[in-house]
């Protein structure tokens, strides 16, 4: 029998305090992960310790691939957590305040991120593994509404606004950071070091402030129970049965495979395509961060893009061309030598990485309908998506060390998309309600 919602799915209070969250989190992804963070630590370090290397704990280690280790053990550890987690979410009614404990997580640790001044190697980097496993946490609780809010004939555009809005606010944020940064005096700071770090407060701010909307409106889908031995041995029960209903499931497994392959190279493109342009085309900061910028600007449009070709086309067809582009914009970047062709592969890279919140808009379509479990189900898609994110950059980075080259770590890429493409061509996602046919 299946458990309908005490609440009307499709209603707009309730859609757009969802997709605010991605308002609300998406400054951490930019500014944190991607702008000005990895800058900003890559030069206090250097400042503070003299060297390329650090001394963490009294043992010394190359400052990047100490913050490397850092988000992949964050990666890891929601990796382990998130599963038992989901459990508890879906049968004690707890999905709410574990999706606001991860977010205070971050928030704060981000605020934290203003003392960081690169002598305190150590609080700096624990802020850091602290504010990735918030963000990482929380997302899972956030996508495990999608299903329950809406229905399936609204997933791809709700969630195409969802991460347009991300993409907007973290726009926004990045560039009045930028501007403080690049105007320290002005606005009453000592110097660009601190104008710096009083970016990573606000995202906190930011982060909290915003989402207190979804906080507010995002219904209680089950009755709460109380945190006892019970409630975790339950939520055990839970994980696992949902565990051999995904085996039995067989678009599900389909999906997971190819969207492991997939996501190792998206993942592997967004993270390092910065720093392909910085390596092998030499081009100076300033224009990488522009290049960040349009990628986020042309990812708005690649978002609701993807939405109308899904809902012309459907998903599998969606996205299948979606693999295709990002396989021809690996061979591009094979003789890619001017800063004209990156930018063009730039505004590439931004069409189909807006359509990627297709990936988890059709995920919400294979799982079994008004399922009270979404936690527990796309608890099994962030682990996939975690796992792959952490595997991907690690071998591109193991191929150029024995290839000599970032090019020819490209050539994994291709194969992971090829692979990715394999699998998702014996997806069966019709366009109309599609629960039932797993």
């Amino acid at each position: 029998m299946k458990n309908t919602p005490s609440f009307q799915k499709n209603k707009p209070s309730i859609i757009n305090a969802w997709a605010s969250f991605d308002w609300a989190n998406s400054v951490y992804n930019l500014t944190i992960t991607a702008a000005i963070f990895p800058v900003y630590y890559e030069a206090v370090t250097r400042a503070a310790f003299k060297s390329e290397q650090v001394i963490f704990f009294g043992q010394s280690i190359e400052a990047t691939a100490l913050y490397a280790y850092t988000i992949g053990g964050s990666f890891f550890l929601v990796t382990i957590l998130s599963p038992m987690l989901s459990g508890i979410a879906d049968y004690g009614g707890k999905k709410k305040l574990l999706m606001k404990i991860y977010t205070y997580l971050g928030a704060l640790a981000c605020i934290g991120l203003y003392f960081f001044d690169g002598k305190n190697i150590e609080q700096g980097i624990i802020l850091a593994f602290l504010a990735s496993i918030g963000y990482s946490g929380s997302i899972v609780f956030y996508l495990s509404y999608l299903p329950e809010i809406a229905t399936d004939d609204r997933l791809d555009s709700i969630s195409a606004r969802g991460y347009s809005l991300g993409f907007l606010g973290s726009i926004i944020h990045l560039i009045f950071c930028l501007i403080l940064i690049n105007s320290p005096s002005s606005f009453g700071f000592a110097d660009v070091g601190q104008a710096t770090r009083f970016s990573f407060l606000l995202v906190g701010i930011w982060w909290i402030g915003f989402s207190q909307i979804a906080f507010i409106y995002l219904p209680k889908t089950k009755k709460e129970k109380d945190f006892d031995g019970k409630l975790f041995k339950k939520g055990f029960e839970e994980l696992v049965k949902v565990g051999k209903q995904v085996t039995q499931m067989r678009n599900l497994k389909i999906f997971l495979i190819g969207y492991f392959f997939f996501n190792m190279g998206v993942q592997s493109i967004l993270l390092l395509a910065t720093l392909f342009g910085s390596k092998e085309l030499k081009l100076p900061g300033e224009k990488l961060i522009f290049t960040i910028l349009l990628l986020q600007l042309v990812g708005i449009i690649g978002a609701f893009l993807a939405a109308y070709v899904s809902k012309r086309k459907g998903n599998r067809f969606t996205l299948l061309s979606m693999t295709v582009i990002w396989i021809l914009i690996c061979l591009l970047a094979l003789g890619m030598q001017t800063e004209a062709e990156f930018y063009m592969m730039a505004v590439g890279v931004g069409i189909v990485m807006g359509g990627f919140h297709l990936a988890r808009a059709t995920y919400a379509k294979l799982i079994p309908e008004n399922t009270p479990d979404t936690t527990s189900f796309f608890s099994f898609y962030d682990m996939t998506d975690k796992l792959s994110t952490a595997l991907g950059p690690v071998s591109y980075g193991l191929l150029e060390v024995l290839t000599g080259s970032m090019r020819g770590s490209i050539i994994a890429l291709v194969l992971y998309f090829v692979v990715g493409l394999c699998f998702l061509y014996f997806l069966a996602v019709p366009r109309g309600e599609i629960s039932s046919q797993n």
